[in-house]
């Protein structure tokens, strides 16, 4: 397997050579739909550059991690074929610079996890797992989808980049703003945003190098990544930044509050998780180069020491069979080099001076400082802040040093070498950056040039200060410990009030949902398909009617009405036979009466094809009526004769089917109103005339367009004819035929002999 992980490390050398030798932002194009506009762009830039060193800097630790973890296993081979399509899928997400192209990519993300999710697929919980994340992510990726055709449509142009560029000098309208939401709703879909919040801890199903790349450094930072992607554009809308500090505070804080709730250590990780993409949503929302300095610099350090944890999580679940922490204890002494990698990403996520997660502290603080921020967000990121120290404690602290534990397996081990480096490498480079961050600090830098609007540069000053921002560390350090101290009672408490808030919670409202929908299946097919042909008719035309309205009503102060002119009597008879046609056949119930009503319909529309100049037209209309009505008479003729067909099912007078026609009919008519109204475009009568002669050899112009340019129509019309006369021609054979083999009476001979 050491194949699979040599990809992700060559992939990692390209970026750096690329971070090196190529001046930012640049840009790859090739040509794909050019039809549709659709071509494969790909930029890079800061951002870009930042995300791609975590997809393949932690990528290649996973690999690593995960040849260790499973070995033996399998299907190992399947989990590595799976992790590299996600790390590609990654990459073309965060280097897209086409909607559409982003969108694939994004949706590739969402296959790629929801196989990585099952991947236990012969257990109910990863089935059931995998199906959830699926469904919600892949719902917010056709909102997605939608917001971005919109958004593509209404900026006439597919390229991000160039959207982002012209959308500060546009005003809101309609459609930008019908995108921005539903941009939003599948950014917060994607990032486990409140109220989406609820399916990424369920993901903890899946093996642990699954959670610790998709679930901390990767896939759940897409929604942020499109959000700060697209933060220059539109930033200065209020909805998109209230939307952001709004969304990104409830999240943060009700993160971590839910990870009070449990007791296995890998979803105590995933809360957190949750509540670090709160924060970054915050973030995002917040104006100004301080808020985007703070952005990147905390998605790099969430990536470095959050990705160690959950291999710390996963080697205590190898060697002891358990993550439940109220098993665990003084594991220091079985895994050493496990406990140590947790120590050190764990100061890292307490943000304790040293340590990169300092820097990244530091520089939330400045971002808060630097823009008047709602006391909410103060009070929401203050929570994180403590329970994440609690958070941090509980993994490096409580089960490896202090708590004894109830039942712990004796046989606890340390893992291979595999399972020590990868955490142990990623949690010292958290640690080294935090003494050494001018390492990071041009890249960093260029990540918020990205994130910034209308910035060229921007100055950043990554520093271990023990200035200021020492005072607020140490007071969240210390809120944390205390946490951290009665976390056992507030978990026993806060318990007592979820099983009381439960019932209304966003997985309990998931879980009826979907017991809901064949329920609302059911019922609807019930109502739907009845089986009653009259039903769909009044459906589909009440439709019609109905969206042909709402069409003329938007565009009624711009339509031309035609003038009043006179009209002969041929069309004012004609009229009359078809509306008492129509009136009469609303009140018969007898089938045969019914046909003859409707029958009178049809004959008005012949006259008043025969006054419209169709002559054609109308005699067509009147042998296909008359045709249909002798046949269809003569066998409810002989279904009557029979003791079959006397009449209607049910009332003859059906008012909503009424209601439907004179609706319909009045929508049409209008329609006909407007477009009697346009002018008459000649060019197609012109075109007949001057080519009957030299093209079709004929001066009678409209014999030419009816035999030469309208043959295959004629032709048509010819057909018709001729089958209605093979349709009537054996009734009239057998009405014939009776009368032949009827026996006369005494006076007939004598008649005929007269005639």
């Amino acid at each position: 397997m050491g194949a699979f992980a040599l990809l992700p490390f060559l992939s990692l050398l390209c970026v750096l050579w690329l971070a090196f030798s190529v001046q930012l932002p640049t840009v790859w194009s090739w040509s794909w739909v050019p039809a549709l506009g659709v071509s494969l762009d790909f930029r890079l830039d800061g951002l870009s550059l930042l995300m791609l060193l975590m997809i393949t800097g932690v990528g290649t630790a996973v690999f690593v991690y995960a040849g260790g973890y499973l070995a033996g296993h399998p299907q190992q081979r399947r989990l590595f074929v799976l992790l590299t399509l996600f790390m590609i899928a990654m990459i073309g997400c965060v280097t897209a610079d086409n909607l559409i192209v982003l969108f694939l990519f994004w949706e590739m993300t969402s296959l790629t996890s929801f196989m990585l999710v099952g991947f236990n697929h012969e257990e109910p919980g990863s089935r059931k797992s995998a199906q959830q994340a699926l469904l919600v992510t892949g719902t917010g990726g056709l909102a997605l989808l939608a917001g971005f055709i919109v958004l593509g449509l209404a900026m006439d142009t597919l390229s991000v980049s160039a959207i982002v560029a012209r959308l500060p000098d546009l005003e809101p309208t309609p459609a930008l703003t019908t995108a921005l939401a539903l941009i939003l709703v599948g950014a917060f879909t994607k990032s486990a945003q409140f109220p989406f919040h609820f399916w990424l801890p369920n993901a903890m199903s899946a093996p642990t190098p699954v959670s610790a790349y998709l679930h901390s450094a990767t896939m759940v930072k897409l929604g942020v990544y499109l959000l700060a992607r697209l933060d220059p554009g539109f930033g200065e809308w209020a909805l998109w930044e209230w939307a952001l500090k709004l969304a990104g505070s409830i999240t943060a804080a009700w993160g971590m509050v839910l990870a009070l709730r449990e007791r296995d250590l890998k979803r105590i990780l995933a809360w957190s998780t949750v509540a670090t993409l709160g924060t970054l949503v915050m973030l995002v929302g917040l104006r100004g180069e301080s808020a985007s300095v703070a952005v990147g610099a905390l998605l790099l350090a969430h990536a470095l020491y959050k990705a160690p944890l959950f291999f710390v999580a996963g080697n205590i679940d190898h060697g002891t069979g358990t993550r439940v922490i109220d098993r665990l204890g003084n594991l220091r002494h079985a895994m050493p080099w496990t406990a140590a990698a947790a120590l050190i990403a764990a100061v890292s996520m307490a943000g304790m001076p040293m340590s990169f997660g300092y820097i990244a502290k530091d520089a939330i603080l400045s971002a808060k400082e630097a823009e008047h921020v709602l006391v909410f967000v103060r009070v929401a990121n203050t929570i994180f802040g403590a329970i994440a120290v609690a958070v941090a404690a509980v993994a490096a602290v409580r089960v490896f040093w202090r708590h004894p534990g109830n039942n712990i397996t004796p046989e606890a081990h340390e893992g291979g070498v595999s399972l020590v480096v990868p955490p142990l490498v990623l949690a010292l480079i958290g640690l080294v950056l935090g003494v050494f961050p001018f390492f990071v600090q041009d890249l960093i830098a260029q990540a918020a040039v990205a994130m910034t609007a209308g910035s060229q540069a921007v100055v950043v000053g990554l520093a271990l200060d023990l200035g200021p921002a020492l005072l607020s560390v140490g007071v969240t350090l210390g809120t944390g410990f205390l946490v951290y101290a009665f976390w056992d009672p507030l978990h026993r408490q806060f318990e007592r009030i979820a099983v009381r808030v439960d019932p209304v919670g966003m997985a309990t409202q998931y879980e009826r949902a979907l017991k809901g929908i064949p329920q609302l299946a059911a019922a609807s097919t019930r109502w739907i398909q009845h089986g009653r042909l009259p039903g769909y008719g009044v459906v589909l035309l009440g439709f019609v009617a109905l969206v042909t309205a709402w069409l003329l009503v938007l565009i009624w102060p711009s339509l031309d009405w035609p003038g009043w002119e006179p009209v002969s009597a041929g069309f004012v008879g004609a009229c009359l036979l078809i509306i008492a046609g129509s009136v009469l056949s609303l009140f018969q119930a007898d089938r045969l009466v019914l046909l003859l009503c409707t029958g009178l319909v049809g004959f008005g529309s012949a006259v008043f094809f025969l006054y419209a100049g169709a002559p054609d037209v109308a005699f067509t209309q009147f042998v296909v009526e008359s045709v249909f009505v002798i046949v269809v008479a003569s066998v409810l003729l002989k279904l009557r004769l029979r003791g079959l067909g006397q009449g209607l099912s049910g009332e003859s007078w059906r008012p909503l089917a009424a209601a439907v026609s004179v609706v319909l009919g009045g929508v049409l008519a209008l329609v006909l109103l407007v477009a009697s109204a346009v002018p008459f475009d000649t060019s197609l009568s012109d075109f007949f005339a001057q080519q009957s002669v030299p093209a079709a050899f004929g001066r009678n112009v409209v014999n030419v367009i009816l035999v030469d340019f309208r043959a295959l129509d004629t032709l048509g019309e010819i057909t018709v004819v001729m089958l209605s006369l093979l349709a009537a021609w054996p009734l009239l054979a057998a009405v014939r035929a009776q009368m032949r083999s009827a026996p006369l009476s005494a006076e007939e001979p004598v008649k005929g002999r007269q005639a």
